[in-house]
């Protein structure tokens, strides 16, 4: 299971579509482009890699939690 957090503000729960682990294709999915780890407290946030290249808008709620400015749609999954 994983965090899903949108430039919009939106917050949900997202499934691995085989219910065990996330696919690169899938986390590809949720951020829009390639996808760069971001470690955090015993989580990792996937984000878009290529987002400030892209001028994607800021997320206002990943940056809060990362400590840094983010952008784009990022996931956040437990470190496991």
């Amino acid at each position: 299971m994983a965090t899903l957090i949108t430039t919009t503000g939106e917050v949900r729960e997202v499934q691995p579509a085989n219910a065990k682990t996330f696919s690169l294709e899938e986390l590809q999915a949720f951020v829009g482009g390639y996808i760069e780890e971001v470690r955090l407290n015993g989580q990792i946030m996937f984000v878009n890699e290529e987002g400030l290249l892209d001028g994607l808008t800021a997320n206002r709620i990943a940056s809060l939690e990362a400590r840094r400015t983010i952008v784009g749609d990022v996931a956040i999954c437990r470190d496991e």
